[in-house]
């Protein structure tokens, strides 16, 4: 019962939403939201509940540790978005509220399937509930986004579908016919390997474009960049990791069939190519927010790249550095919103000085690019090793020097832009905007994701380690 309030409570407190004639209402519904997620989604995860739905709806550990990473920055978000929405000079929108509900529902429903097709229905939710969410300031690059956006990433969830069949055809005779993930991990061994290797495919590019991989990347850096700084968030740090696990869905099934090196294949290219991609367009960006999107392009590299190479370890790297992306890019997406507060602009260009003109928000900006760089002792640092000490382990010399040539090229390209925009003479401006109880709304949520993002680099807690291992071993068979 658990699970199903999980999806239905966050329904219905839209639907209530909706119906609320003022904007505090709505708000404070949210608030409600963000607290009740928490905590229903902290007792799933310390003691997973049976199976719910026939087994359609489960709780295993990479369910799990997905489902913790949309809990949190949704939580979070929460609370950032009532004081930043208060400091928001543009018109507001009745359905923000409520569509933020249906988007979170939508997510939570896919990190908890267990049924493939289901799987399917919710990150098709997820577009529809969060597209007018990337239209918010009805302008004409935020249209343009949002319909490159519904346009780009419908085309992969059809070509998933297609995947779907494909794998349901492969499917032995005489085996239990049904899509749940259990039924096919157990008939994986007796399936055709022509029909699976053809549905393996269509998986990855569908949920590959959904996740922001290279070169069906392109709807990410518009989206990312148009939509508001809370939404950019959960886009970004919540959404792509439930792309992301469909593809590890997929791959679970491969690796029962004996079919693990074909699919790691090609994950390694889709990865190498993202970061290559995003890396180039890091160089000399002159907006920020899509400086960040692309940044988010080269860290699904990052994770595409770790499942390639196969093996427990590096899966365990790429389940923590999932975790440690997603509490960074949320960082710096809440910080880059108090940044455009201050000077309302998205341009590098017109951001200098940040460090004298608000000196927190300055130093939680480059706490962010500290972490998201993977410069020790930010958890990224921590992840990002263990993937590179996968790659020299299993004998990837070639895969370990072009990783870190790209994170090398990474890490220039964004410390240029940062650097100029926190240090430097300020512009003139108005006097800040960032005063009061909502400007602490939106500088205590920044404030935690620095302070868990650093503590991650120390130290990694048992409870969390246990899950990262267990999941991890749901990932790790290598041929």
């Amino acid at each position: 019962m658990i699970l199903t309030l999980l999806v239905a409570v966050p329904v219905a407190l839209g639907v209530l939403a909706w119906l609320l004639p003022t904007r505090t209402q709505r708000r404070f519904v949210f608030l409600v939201a963000g607290v009740v997620q928490a905590a229903l989604a902290t007792r799933v995860i310390l003691d997973p509940p049976p199976p719910e739905w026939g087994g359609a709806l489960g709780a295993d550990a990479l369910g799990l540790l997905f489902l913790g990473i949309v809990t949190v920055l949704f939580s979070l978000g929460a609370f950032y978005t009532f004081g930043y929405m208060a400091l928001h000079r543009h018109p507001r929108r009745r359905y923000y509220v409520p569509t933020m509900l249906f988007f979170l529902a939508s997510m939570t429903l896919a990190v908890l399937s267990r049924h493939l097709g289901l799987f399917w229905v919710a990150l098709e939710a997820t577009t529809l509930s969060s597209a007018t969410l990337i239209f918010f300031d009805r302008s004409e690059r935020s249209l343009e986004a949002a319909w490159k956006y519904l346009i780009l990433c419908s085309v992969g969830i059809a070509l998933a579908l297609a995947g779907t069949f494909f794998v349901a055809l492969a499917i032995p005779p005489g085996a239990e016919g049904s899509l749940q993930l259990d039924n096919l991990l157990a008939a994986a061994p007796g399936m055709a390997p022509a029909w699976l290797k053809t549905g393996f495919l269509f998986l990855l590019v569908g949920y590959g474009t959904k996740m922001g991989l290279a070169p069906m990347h392109t709807w990410l850096p518009d989206a990312h960049s148009e939509a508001p700084s809370p939404v950019s968030a959960l886009l970004s740090g919540a959404l792509l990791n439930c792309a992301f696990l469909g593809i590890l869905r997929a791959l679970q099934i491969t690796n029962a069939a004996g079919l693990g090196e074909f699919a790691r294949k090609p994950l390694l290219v889709l990865g190498f190519v993202s970061m290559g991609t995003a890396a180039a367009f890091l160089i000399r960006q002159p907006d920020y927010k899509r400086l960040l999107a692309y940044s988010s392009v080269e860290h699904m590299g990052i994770l595409a790249v770790a499942i390639g190479l196969g093996g427990g370890p590096a899966a365990y790297g790429a389940l923590l550095h999932a975790l440690n992306h997603s509490l960074a890019k949320g960082l710096l997406f809440f910080a880059a919103g108090a940044v455009f507060l201050l000077y309302h602009t998205k341009t590098v260009a017109g951001v200098s000085g940040l460090a004298r003109r608000a000196p927190l928000v300055a130093v939680l900006f480059m706490a962010g690019f500290l972490a998201i760089t993977g410069t020790p002792p930010f958890g990224p640092f921590i992840s990002e090793l263990t993937i590179l000490l996968a790659a020299l382990a299993g004998g990837h010399y070639w895969a370990a020097g072009l990783f870190l040539f790209l994170l090398a090229v990474a890490f220039a390209a964004m410390g240029a832009a940062f650097l100029g925009m926190v240090f430097g003479e300020p512009p003139e401006l108005p006097p800040s905007e960032l005063h009061g109880w909502q400007a602490a709304l939106v500088m205590v949520p920044t404030a935690i994701l620095a302070a868990t993002s650093l503590a991650l680099g120390f130290y990694i807690p048992g409870r969390l380690n246990s899950l990262l291992k267990a999941a991890a071993l749901l990932l790790g068979v290598q041929e």
